[in-house]
């Protein structure tokens, strides 16, 4: 197999498998024989596996169980392991459910991460440099599992490849990299090691992605063509400006609308696609960094874009695998997107047994000389066997620390009572008066002052509350502990010497006021602090009677924390069923390893005990902790009779007995195991009998109880003299299970649950089993339901809480006729399960750690278990590991967390994670949402150690849980999602016509005012020509200041009048004409900084008869991906010259820009900072208004550079029409602080003030970012009316100024003077960042309506702008909601259609009038597919008739029918007459109530987005930035964000404000709120470094160039996720 090596696939086997994956694709041949055609085509050019079939048994398969004797050795031996949730049945069912899966399976692309993120170990235990790009590979196998040969007799003919290859494959590809160099190194951190390896892996992949069994199987040809457009040079390296206008050279779009990325899911081609180069090749070959990675390089310059597209087809792939039978089908409204609604399954197991009957417990024999209560029996052993040991505590060496006999704990109980009652307060206002309730704060190794305390509290007639010991300002849960002891009103805390001591204290000595917790006094229990009671005063000792014994905590599934109340005569009966049930008699030595403060811990060893004068031996959790073995030997040393563990004490045992000789365990006569209603507390049993039976132990002595706060202990195996009647077992199935319905096991032999019984009903109580859900109706004998329990000893009620009491403690279960079954009530346990054979009963689960998705039940445990069963387990810590549901979209969904070993490597846990998924997927049949793995010890901690579920999960929802992996699975299961779109037939023109008439919806269409009807005294309207209105300036006004330039200090730095324009352009066209021998026609770029320069070369132009084409100049900072824009507008625009000023001319031919781009084909470069002093002979002057005035060339957000031809007779009217909109007149100042190369930004900063006469006061925004207020001072300072600005220049003003307006105001900066603010911007609207300037600024003057927007696009550059008065209708008063912000469905917008809603309303997102529709122009919203004219209440295109419409893109392929009909559409019916330019961005038209000037209505139009930038997903059509609002809203660190699709997967890039450890608490938040907000599922989450978004100069993302540094792996991300 070494040997052979693989043989390129010949030209002609590529096309033929191309038409096979045609094919398939097609329909036109089955998977089967797809699979033989292929197989043969390859036979030839895959490496012969030689002996694979022995070899592969070895390699791939998980050992499978080996026989029970050796498993059991080399468990005992393994050590560590929680034997808790061990099973080995489990685990043999989930090894044989993962090897299955191996057949098929799963591939999980592992997410890409930052080397500063992985988590920091030793160093060897990161990846070997060399193998690190092959994390991509190794899960990837054939899709075509064995399922596909229907009856092909067992192995069939497509199998034995695809599991060959596998091996064959991955072996050979480790060949490849191994040889590869492993040592240079990468600079790009997400590679984590060796280029030359990955370069080799490259080309490997490059003559493998045909193959198609091996490890890369699906990728094959599709992906071919992903590599093949990456292959061909650098035609897609983008050039990366530095405000960063990215683009890529045209030909502008490819298909008649807008284009999208090639979807290839669905593409293939005959050959590798060959991507035809532009002719700006000669750019020399430098690869632009992108961030700060280089990017990858074969030795013969193929960039290696592999690794993330290869993911991303991996994940592509793997979702296309059939994951659940779809779901049935129904019609979906196009607005209500109903969720899909899971229809139970016709198949699903149902109960069918008989109605049960209640169960009764044996009679309570009352033995006569039981006390009349518990304060009764301790009064009567202190006072006839004071030497009696009540209580043996032990020291962390296991030695005896203390005695407490009966006659201390009578005399020192009295000793307290007195001084809780008498001490506290004064004599005529005591503290604590009886019945109140008292805190008891006692610590794990301390029970004999917590026994002293419970019995002096009981001996007063107070209520003890035993809590926690509280070790931190703020402990987890604690908060919840304070809120327990606020509502109980406890003002009182006993505790110990010791434990005082250990508390935080603040800096003066005193205890801090826990969070949430209420003002305490605290009061030391010990003797020696105690006042002596005097003689004549004893405690009242009555009978057991109904008042309030002690109130036990309990922990609630989600957090909260509740106080049981349990009365007198309940406690003392409690006590009088255990005795019973339990054979207990006088003197007994007890061993207690549980926790003595609450459950089976307290009410054996404190109450019970007390009642029968045993001798309990208390062993403290951290003497646990140091020697596990401690509880046995007690029971050796102290010939125990009884022993309460729980079954993790069980196991702790197992794993360290083996160093102990004599152990004897003969005296044992019951072990009673706490947790025993924990299902996996089975396996812990019989391991431990396993063990032990040889030291002594006999089987009948384990006694499993049943238990819960509320119904205290539910039922108990009574220890039995007779060991022939074995205990009840039950074999059930996981998937009868969820659906509450109890089968012995199917034959499917894996996922099985199997239970113990924890014996019968207690003595004196009634049992019956209701359904879990709505009325409490009695469960069928074969249903799983919650055990009820009616008894004396059960709990009373919730301290405080009168209705959740009632449902819990006062619950009447029905028949099926709906008939109580008994007139007392009972209580709800909380426990799931049912009652067997025999009256046994035998639990499953618990009501808290119940998960009910999509209609099925699971149990937390049960999930943690097969987690634990996934061998191997040296990833993560056994007991460390966390389930519970979230609910995303209607339902809950399964996260797992677990705690990370510091030694597992990332490959390993993440190898680990996705076996997880599998085998919890196969075993229940449910797919996990989540599984996030976290460093060690970070999980917030129970008291005793266990995780705290709750805080978890709080952590977990508000992103700080700072996991170290991710993996998240969207995709599995979520199957609830609105049935995708399916694009209805397109209905006729005239039908749509009628339907609109029908329903009274008006064709949307409106205009501006109509210019003919306006009359203004306007002397420039009688030029045609702007040149002809600055030589009337001139002559007119020569010294009126037309401009004025602003220095960043906010000084004028210079300004031109109209004469000294007029002079200064002369000599431009003189030198034109001279220097560069121009003719009128040529084409001349204009590379100046923004200023007063650029203004006079583009007038010189005018006078010399050349189209001026103004460019923004390199950055000097930045020349690398500056300069190539620059380079490429010049050679596209055909610029025959360059003008620029000195030091910009020097820049162009410097050193630096040799290296970015060719400086030898520059055209020739004129500098006009020294200029010749004469005129042109005479000025031109065109012949035809409809010549070419100038070119304004822009990048799109798409990326794509277009020129368009503007005529003079286009200027001119736009001009004119922003003249009238605005009122301009030469009175006026206008401040403008835009940049001035295209759009409207140069339109402002350069022409209206020639043609309208105002004056422009010029600030350029890059002056900004030197002084943020430079701009609110000018428009201050000035006394401006109206000013321009962009988004970028309001965000840095909001973000830079917003603590600063007090100071500013202190300089006197007034905005009051300010009518119009109008943000000039080619997109939809920014609501909250104009309101958020708007309300900044208020205090500084600033009119909330003086901020409006503009609306522009390449075809028109300005459509609307915000007038300066609407009049407003009387009726509407003042106190109407600012009129041009509307609230549309987002649901409704994703089908084109417009549904106003109110405020705040579910899915409601409020959009911003794009400002008025400017003079002289004509709106109509189309259909983009159809052209024809919609309704008021759709979405579609805005087309746009004006005379200062641009006339043509200008381009140098000739290819321009494309793109002609941007400018001249016609629609498909209706109006076909006029000629219409699309503006390609969606948007709706509405009728508002206000008037304009004229009376007339006004239209409002609103722009929702690019048709570019829209996404197709599901049938429906998204906009980026609505996915992008719900994502930034997400988290505190979230600053900024963009979404892209790439082949139907949603790709969400986020920037991370903060520490690179919140990275991944961003995957599953990023991907809950999209689907929550969009029905979304997310693919790929990419978390990178602030200020990777590309912005262009207009403020815009350029989210398709992201998507391309994405792809070509240039963004060196912190953390990629791929969800599955």
């Amino acid at each position: 197999m070494a040997d052979r090596d693989a043989l390129p696939l010949p030209l002609e086997v590529r096309a033929r498998l191309a038409e096979l994956e045609l094919e398939l694709s097609e329909g036109d041949i089955t998977q089967k024989g797809y699979e033989k055609k292929r197989a043969k085509l390859l036979g030839a050019y895959l490496p012969q596996p030689s002996g694979m079939e022995a070899s592969m048994a070895h390699e791939r398969r998980p050992p499978m169980a080996p026989s029970a004797a050796s498993r059991y050795h080399r468990r005992r031996s393994s050590g560590t392991r929680d034997e808790r949730y061990r099973s080995d049945v489990h685990t043999e069912a989930v090894q044989a459910a993962l090897a299955k899966h191996k057949e098929r399976k799963m591939a999980v692309p592992m997410p890409s991460k930052r080397r500063s993120l992985v988590v920091q170990t030793s160093m060897d235990a990161y990846t070997p440099p060399g193998l690190s790009p092959l994390s991509s590979l190794p899960p990837l196998t054939d899709t075509s599992s064995g399922s596909e040969e229907e009856g092909g007799g067992g192995q069939g003919e497509g199998t034995p490849t695809s599991s060959q290859g596998s091996v064959s494959m991955e072996h050979w590809i480790s060949r490849a990299i191994h040889q590869g160099s492993t040592t240079s190194s990468s600079s790009s951190s997400t590679q984590s090691g060796g280029s030359g390896a990955a370069s080799r892996l490259a080309d490997v992949l490059a003559q493998t992605h045909v193959g198609k069994s091996g490890p890369i199987g699906h990728l094959s040809l599709k992906r071919k063509t992903l590599l093949g457009v990456a292959e061909n040079g650098h035609s897609l390296r983008r050039s990366c400006e530095f405000g960063s206008d990215l683009l890529w050279p045209p030909p502008l779009e490819s298909d008649e609308n807008h284009s999208a990325p090639p979807d290839v899911t669905t593409y293939t081609s005959d050959q590798p696609t060959q991507v035809e180069r532009p002719h700006v090749s000669t750019v020399p070959r430098t690869t632009p960094k992108y961030g700060n990675a280089e990017l990858m390089e074969t030795g013969d310059g193929v960039p290696v874009s592999s690794r993330v597209s290869a993911k991303i087809q991996q994940l592509v792939n793997t979702l296309k695998m059939p994951r659940r039978p779809p779901l049935r089908e129904f019609f979906v409204d196009d607005f209500e997107e109903l969720l899909e609604v899971q229809q139970p399954d016709p198949n699903q197991p149902k109960a069918e047994g008989a109605p049960m009957l209640t169960m009764r417990g044996d009679q309570l024999g009352v033995v006569t000389n039981w006390p009349p209560s518990l304060e009764a029996a301790l009064q009567r052993w202190g006072t006839i066997s004071p030497k009696a040991p009540c209580l043996t505590t032990m020291d962390t060496n296991g030695k005896p620390l203390y005695v407490l006999t009966y006659g201390k704990l009578w005399t020192r109980s009295i000793k307290v009572a007195y001084n809780i009652l008498h001490k506290l307060g004064t004599k005529q206002e005591p503290m604590v008066r009886p019945g109140d309730r008292v805190a008891l704060v006692f610590p794990n190794n301390d029970p004999a002052a917590f026994m002293v305390a419970f019995y002096g509290c009981l001996l007063a007639e107070v209520v003890p509350v035993p809590i926690e010991v509280p070790l931190t300002r703020k402990d987890a849960g604690s908060q919840q502990i304070g809120f327990l002891l606020g509502s109980c009103g406890v003002t009182v805390a006993l505790t110990s010497d010791a434990c005082h001591k250990g508390l935080p204290k603040g800096p003066t000595g005193e205890i801090p006021q826990f969070k949430g917790w209420p003002k305490l006094l605290w009061f030391v229990t010990e003797s020696k602090h105690l006042s002596k009671p005097p003689r004549d005063w004893f405690p009242h000792i009555k009978d057991a009677n109904n008042d309030t014994a002690y109130i036990e905590y309990k922990t609630c599934k989600d957090g909260s924390v509740l106080g049981v109340t349990v009365m007198r005569i309940a406690m003392l009966t409690h006590c009088q069923a255990l005795t019973q049930s339990c054979g207990y008699t006088e003197a007994e030595t007890i061993v207690n390893v549980l926790d003595f403060k609450k459950d089976v811990g307290l009410w054996h060893g404190i109450l019970t005990s007390v009642m029968n004068m045993m001798h309990v031996i208390s062993i403290p959790y951290s003497l646990m902790k140091v020697n596990p073995l401690s509880w046995i030997q007690k029971v050796c040393q102290y010939k125990a009779k009884v022993a309460c563990v729980k079954s993790r004490d069980m196991h702790w045992a197992l794993v360290a007995h083996r160093d102990q000789r004599d152990i004897n365990l003969t005296s044992l006569r019951m072990l009673v195991v706490a947790d025993g209603s924990n299902p996996w507390s089975i396996s812990s049993c019989d391991a431990f009998l396993n063990v032990f039976q040889s030291k002594g132990l006999r089987p009948e002595v384990i006694c499993p109880c049943a238990s819960s706060p509320e119904a205290l202990t539910v039922a108990i195996r009574r220890p039995t003299d007779d060991s022939s009647q074995p205990p009840g077992r039950g074999v059930l199935s996981m998937n009868g299970l969820s659906h509450g319905v109890i089968r012995v096991d199917s034959e499917e032999r894996l996922s099985v649950l199997t239970v113990q019984d924890v014996g019968t009903v207690m003595p004196g109580a009634m049992m019956c089993v209701v359904k879990p859900e709505g009325v409490p109706q009695l469960c069928r004998t074969d249903e799983i339901g919650e055990i009820c329990v009616c008894s004396i000893a059960t709990g009373t009620s919730y301290y405080g809480l009168s209705g959740m009491t009632k449902n819990q403690f006062e619950v009447f279960p029905m028949t099926g006729a709906g008939a109580p079954v008994s007139e007392y009530p009972f209580t709800r346990t909380g426990l799931l399960g049912f009652i067997g054979p025999g009256g046994l009963v035998f639990i499953a689960g618990k009501m808290d750690g119940l998960m009910v998705v999509s209609g099925r039940r699971h149990n937390a445990d049960d999930i943690v278990a097969t987690a634990l069963a996934v061998e191997p387990m040296k990833f993560v810590y056994r007991g460390r590991i966390a389930v519970f549901s979230v609910t995303v979209l209607h339902d809950e969904r399964i996260v797992v967390v677990a705690e990370q070993r510091p030694d597992s490597t990332e490959e390993d846990s993440f190898q680990w994670m996705s076996r997880v998924l599998q085998a919890i997927d196969s075993i229940h049949g449910v797919g996990v949402f989540c599984l996030a793995l976290v460093p060690a010890n970070t999980l917030p901690k129970t008291p005793l150690g266990g995780i705290h579920l709750s805080e978890t999960k709080q952590l977990f929802l508000e992103g700080s849980l700072h996991p170290c992996n991710v993996l998240m699975c969207p995709h599995t299961c979520v199957t609830n999602l609105p049935k995708p779109r399916q694009k209805q037939p397109e209905i006729g023109p005239a039908s749509v016509m009628v339907g609109n008439l029908v329903s009274g919806k008006r064709i949307a269409q409106a205009s501006g005012r109509d210019l003919g009807q306006i009359e203004d005294n306007d002397q420039a309207r009688k030029f045609l020509f702007l040149s002809e209105v600055l030589q009337w300036r001139a002559q007119t006004t020569p010294d009126h200041v037309l401009f004025t330039l602003l220095s960043s200090r906010g000084a004028i730095l210079s300004s031109l009048t109209c004469v000294q324009l007029h002079k200064r352009a002369e000599k431009i066209a003189a030198m034109l004409m001279e220097r560069g021998h121009l003719q009128d026609g040529d084409h001349v770029a204009l590379v100046y900084p923004p200023g007063i320069d650029l203004i006079a070369a583009f007038y010189g132009c005018l006078y010399a008869g050349c189209v001026p084409i103004t460019v923004r100049p390199p950055h000097p900072q930045n020349i690398a991906t500056t300069l190539p824009t620059v380079k490429m507008i010049v050679e596209v625009s055909r610029s025959s010259c360059v003008m620029t000023s000195q030091v910009i001319s020097k820049l162009l031919k410097s050193k630096e820009a040799s290296a970015a781009v060719d400086v030898r084909t520059w055209p020739p470069v004129l500098d006009t900072d020294d200029l010749p002093k004469k005129k042109p002979p005479q000025l031109y002057k065109p012949s035809n208004p409809d010549t070419l005035a100038y070119l304004d060339f822009s990048v799109s957000t798409t990326g794509m550079l277009a020129g368009v031809k503007m005529s003079h007779s286009a200027t001119s009217a736009f001009c004119r029409s922003i003249k009238l909109q605005c009122e301009l007149y030469p009175s006026r100042e206008v401040a403008i602080c835009l940049d001035p190369y295209c759009g409207l930004g140069f339109v402002l900063w350069c022409l209206c003030s020639v043609y309208s006469g105002h004056q422009s006061i010029l600030i350029p925004p890059s002056e900004l970012e030197v002084n943020p207020a430079l701009w609110l001072l000018a428009v201050s300072q000035f006394r401006v009316r109206d000013t321009f600005c962009s988004y970028s220049v309001m965000e840095l003003c909001t973000k830079g100024l917003g603590l600063q307006t007090e100071s500013l105001k202190a300089r006197g900066l007034d905005l009051s003077r300010v009518r119009t603010c109008v943000v000039v911007a080619e997109e939809r609207p920014r609501i909250a960042l104009t309101q958020s300037f708007s309300k900044l600024f208020k205090d500084l003057g600033l009119h909330p309506r003086a901020v409006s927007t503009s609306f522009g696009c390449r075809v028109n550059l300005a459509i609307c702008l915000q007038p300066h008065g609407l009049g407003k209708l009387a009726d509407q008063g003042t106190s109407g909601p600012d009129p041009t912000t509307v609230f549309v469905d987002m649901r409704a917008l994703r089908h084109d259609r417009v549904r106003l809603v109110e405020r705040g309303s579910p899915h409601s997102l409020p959009l911003m009038e794009s400002g008025k529709i400017l003079p002289g122009v004509r709106i109509i919203i189309a259909n983009p597919e159809t052209k024809g004219p919609l309704g008021d209440s759709h979405l579609g295109e805005i087309w746009v008739h004006s005379a200062h419409n641009g006339s043509g893109y200008f381009t140098v392929y000739g290819d321009e029918a494309l793109q002609s009909d941007h400018f001249t559409s016609r629609l498909s019916f209706g109006d076909t007459a006029t000629v219409w330019a699309r503006t390609g961005y969606l948007g709706f038209l509405r009728r508002t109530e206000l008037t304009d000037a004229s009376g007339e209505r006004h239209d409002a139009l609103y722009v929702v987005g690019a048709l570019d930038e829209a996404m197709e997903l599901r049938g429906m059509r998204y906009h980026p930035i609505d996915i992008e609002t719900s994502v930034i809203r997400t988290h505190k660190s979230i600053t900024e964000c963009a979404v892209f699709p790439w082949t139907n997967l949603l790709v969400v890039v986020v920037e991370l404000e903060g520490s690179e450890q919140e990275a991944l608490d961003l995957v599953p938040l990023v991907t809950h709120a999209v689907l929550e907000e969009h029905y979304l599922i997310v693919g790929v989450v990419v978390v990178v470094d602030i200020g990777v978004i590309p912005i262009n100069s207009r403020g815009e993302k350029q989210r398709m160039h992201l998507r391309d540094g994405f792809l070509a792996d240039q963004l060196d991300p912190i953390y990629v996720a791929y969800n599955m």
